[in-house]
C-alpha cells in the first residue's frame, strides 16, 4: 500500500478552514478508510492472485477467468475512490490559501500607506486567521461538496456494475473460452471470501456515511447563512426605526426606555409657558364673569 502521508497533511490543513460536519467528514475520511484501508485490507486483498486457483490445464486460463471475475482489483478501486472524492477538499483549500493570502497582503499594504483606511477590515478572515465561509467562498465549499456527493454516489453505483454483489463467493464456474475448456470450462476458487465480503460492505457503508455527512453539512450551511440574513435583517430594521424615531438628547436614558419619546414637553417649551397658558385661560374666565 501506498504512503497516505502527503493526502493526510493536504487534508489536515482543511479542517481549520470547514465547518465541524467538515471536521467529522475528515475523521471519516482518516480513521475509516485510509487508516483501515492500509492497515487491514491490504493484507486481505494480498494474497488475491497467488491463492487464486482454477482447476484447468490450459495455459492463461487462470489469469483470464480472475480478469473475468475483478476487472480491477478492489483495493485500487477504493484508492481511486479516496483521491477522486477528496480532490474537490483540495480544490477549495488551494482557494482557501488564496484568500487568505489575499487579504493579508492587502492588510500589509493597507498598513504602510498611510493614506489608507485603518477601519477596513478583512472579509473572509477574522482577527486569529480563520476562514469565514461566506460569499465566493461559500460559494466554492457548497460546490466542493455536491461534486463530493456526485462522486460518492458514481463509485458506489460503479462498484455495483463492475464487480455485481457485495458477497464474495468461494468459487464460480469460469466459461471464458479461449483459453479455458470450449465446452467444460473451469471452476475457480477465491481464497477468505468472508473476510473480503466483510472488507467490501463495511467501505460501502462508510461511503453511504460520507454522502450522509456531506447532505448534513449542506443544510448546516443554509441554516447559517438563513440565520446570519435575518439578524442582518432585524438589525438593519432597528437602524431604520431609529433614523425614523429619533431620540430627544436633552432628555438622556429615560426617553430612550419609551422608543425616543419624550415624556415631558421640549426644553423650549417650558413649565413657564404652560403656567403662562393657564393664567390666559383664568384671566379670560375672570373677564366672562364681570
Amino acid at each position: 500500500m501506498g504512503d497516505w502521508s502527503y493526502l493526510s497533511a493536504l487534508l489536515d490543513k482543511v479542517q481549520s478552514h470547514s465547518t465541524v460536519v467538515g471536521k467529522i467528514w475528515m475523521s471519516v475520511l482518516f480513521l475509516f478508510r485510509i487508516f483501515v484501508l492500509g492497515a487491514a485490507a491490504d493484507n486481505v486483498w494480498g494474497d488475491e492472485v497467488s491463492e487464486f486457483y482454477c482447476d484447468s490445464q490450459e495455459p492463461g486460463c487462470k489469469h483470464t477467468c480472475y480478469n473475468w471475475m475483478f476487472p480491477i482489483s478492489y483495493i485500487h478501486y477504493w484508492v481511486l475512490q479516496i483521491t477522486f472524492v477528496s480532490t474537490p477538499t483540495l480544490v477549495y483549500l488551494g482557494h482557501a490559501v488564496h484568500i487568505i493570502h489575499k487579504e493579508r497582503r492587502m492588510m500589509e499594504q493597507l498598513k504602510n500607506n498611510p493614506n489608507g483606511s485603518a477601519l477596513k477590515k478583512p472579509k473572509y478572515t477574522d482577527d486569529r486567521g480563520k476562514v469565514k465561509i461566506k460569499g465566493i467562498l461559500f460559494c466554492t465549499y457548497m460546490t466542493q461538496l455536491v461534486f463530493k456527493i456526485l462522486l460518492e454516489v458514481g463509485f458506489i453505483v460503479g462498484q455495483f456494475y463492475i464487480f455485481g454483489s457485495v458477497f464474495m463467493v468461494s468459487y464460480f464456474h469460469c466459461t471464458v473460452s479461449p483459453p479455458c475448456a470450449h465446452f467444460s470450462g473451469a471452476q475457480c476458487y477465491i481464497s477468505r471470501p468472508t473476510e473480503k465480503t466483510i472488507f467490501i460492505i463495511f467501505m460501502l457503508v462508510v461511503s453511504g456515511i460520507s454522502v450522509l455527512l456531506n447532505i448534513i453539512e449542506i443544510i448546516y450551511l443554509l441554516c447559517n447563512q438563513r440565520r446570519d440574513a435575518r439578524k442582518r435583517l432585524l438589525a438593519k430594521e432597528h437602524v431604520s426605526s431609529l433614523q425614523q424615531y429619533p431620540s430627544n438628547p436633552g432628555w438622556g436614558g429615560m426617553s430612550s426606555q419609551y422608543g425616543g419619546f419624550p415624556l415631558l414637553p421640549p426644553p423650549g417649551q417650558g413649565l413657564t409657558e404652560l403656567c403662562s397658558d393657564d393664567k390666559y385661560g383664568d384671566s379670560v374666565m375672570k373677564e366672562k364673569d364681570t
